[in-house]
């Protein structure tokens, strides 16, 4: 019993000593999403405002990572659905320093012909927040977060295609 009440009281002092209200957090959808770069797999720079007026689906992910592994088809195939709309899929792999060439591999494997970027710093966890991979996030042709789902993505979730219809039928 003393132990307890010992976890209990510790837990009410660490977080009585914790100001939440310094603690960043997750873009919410309607907010406005983080500014982001990253380097491209081609080795150029690249940022979500190069991609301004165009709408972005922006995935975070993982070679390793198996949910990530079985949502590439999906992805791929909403870029190939959708890109003429124009809709810009963008694959953040969060990989270690000194993978690019096992992301060059897995994107051959899997035939990804949208855009790849490179966080091995894993910034894009910090700017939007990201509990985990894979996470998704739908930005808008204005910037502003339209849809965000954690876990694998599917190419027919109505959850998904509303948003992204809408998305792409405004004008910038």
């Amino acid at each position: 019993m003393k132990a307890r009440t010992l976890g209990v009281a510790l837990l009410v002092t660490v977080t009585a000593a914790c100001d939440t209200t310094k603690i960043p957090r997750a873009p919410e959808v309607g907010a406005r999403a983080p500014e982001y770069a990253a380097a491209a797999l081609n080795g150029d720079s690249a940022t979500l405002a190069d991609y301004e007026g165009e709408v972005v689906l922006l995935n975070v992910w993982a070679t390793w990572c198996i949910p990530c592994r079985e949502e590439v088809p999906a992805l791929q195939r909403l870029h190939e659905r959708f890109s003429e709309e124009g809709l810009r899929v963008v694959g953040v792999s969060v990989d270690a320093q000194g993978e690019a060439r096992t992301v060059r591999e897995f994107a051959n494997e899997f035939s990804v012909t949208y855009d790849i970027w490179l966080d091995p710093d894993e910034r894009v966890i910090d700017d939007f927040r990201v509990i985990g991979v894979p996470n998704t996030f739908l930005i808008d042709r204005e910037g502003i977060i339209r849809w965000k789902h954690i876990g694998p993505v599917r190419d027919d979730d109505p959850a998904l295609l509303q948003p992204l219809r809408e998305a792409l039928q405004a004008e910038s």
